[in-house]
């Protein structure tokens, strides 16, 4: 781990428990069921860069998000952030110092703004609740200076979330976010609610924000194609598992880990008409009861006996870390 990393993720994992009640397991004999989410995640994000994370639905993304913005406690491992633990930070009163530096974009616009409010409201209560600025004048004049950091109207302070599009109600998302100064985004698929058109609007402002006020971005999303676009780094998620992690350019140039590469083949390309692509086959496993082993293998193509029985430590090779034997057995 970079000692200047501004966020640094050390064996992050999060357990749920989904067991039946207590009187039905009690009467039928039934186990608890745990349900592993995020099992030991590792990684660093240096200031003013952007990590994406990628990975089919339900492969713990968004549990990784909200471990990071404390929304969740970490059943095992922790999070740093500019040298600090963030999540005992966040149990004390110096933790709502910390919440301003680190906020959230949310994946629905639709569901994640209160629709009983007028924009004003929306964008300026973390304003307000932080004690930032307590002058109604001043804070009409903040959240005028918002509304026109995301390509929005000051005239819309009075409107209602329904009186907007889709993209519109992600930039006030974004403008709410960037309400408190922060300078560590988690943005949860912020565009995959919208239209193709509409998601390049949104992931502009972003990026010219991130320049102009060097934030830093963790990016969660399942299209490649944007990942592409907004990321430094890029981290692919299996069942609870980064099983690889490189620059972006290393990853889309000579991906390394079997999935990955399963994900890679089956974008299709321009100069690629009429080449048969390999489709990403089989589906994902019941993550209450995960495969033995590493948990890719019922769909690898390279498994062999260890992969079956022995889980593949995340290892460096070069400018990737890696997690599947068939790697680092030179099988692949």
């Amino acid at each position: 781990m970079s000692a200047t990393a501004l966020v640094q993720a050390h064996d992050l994992a999060k357990t749920f428990d989904v067991s039946p009640p207590w009187l039905n397991r009690a009467l039928e004999g039934k186990p608890r069921v745990m349900l592993h989410a995020v099992d030991g995640v590792s990684f660093e994000i240096q200031k003013g860069k952007t990590l994406a994370l990628v990975g089919e639905s339900g492969c713990g993304k968004s549990t990784v998000a909200r471990l990071l913005v404390g929304l969740y406690e970490p059943t095992r491992g922790g999070l740093t952030f500019d040298g600090q633990d963030a999540h005992a930070a966040f149990k004390t009163p110096a933790g709502r110092q910390l919440r301003r530096r680190i906020q959230m974009i949310f994946q629905d616009p639709y569901a994640s703004l209160n629709p009983r409010w007028i924009v004003k409201d929306i964008v300026g209560e973390p304003i307000k609740e932080h004690g930032l600025i307590n002058n109604e004048s001043e804070l009409k004049d903040r959240v005028a200076a918002l509304l026109r950091s995301v390509g929005l109207s000051p005239l819309d302070m009075v409107k209602y979330p329904h009186q907007f599009s889709g993209g519109q109600r992600q930039r006030i998302s974004i403008a709410r976010a960037l309400a408190t100064a922060p300078e560590f985004l988690v943005c949860d698929e912020p565009t995959s609610a919208l239209d193709v058109s509409v998601q390049a609007q949104v992931l502009n402002i972003m990026k010219d924000l991130q320049r102009q006020q060097g934030l830093t971005y963790l990016f969660i999303s399942h299209n490649l194609a944007v990942v592409r676009h907004v990321s430094d780094q890029v981290g692919v998620m299996y069942l609870g598992r980064l099983v690889e992690l490189a620059d972006k350019q290393t990853l889309f140039a000579n991906p390394r880990h079997p999935y990955t590469r399963m994900l890679l083949d089956a974008i299709p390309k321009m100069h690629d008409t009429g080449r048969a692509r390999t489709p990403v086959s089989g589906e994902v496993p019941n993550a209450l009861n995960p495969p033995d082993g590493c948990t890719f293998h019922p769909r690898c193509p390279h498994a062999n006996a260890r992969c079956k029985s022995e889980r593949p430590e995340s290892i460096n090779m070069g400018n990737t870390r890696v997690a599947c034997h068939a790697v680092q057995e030179g099988r692949i």
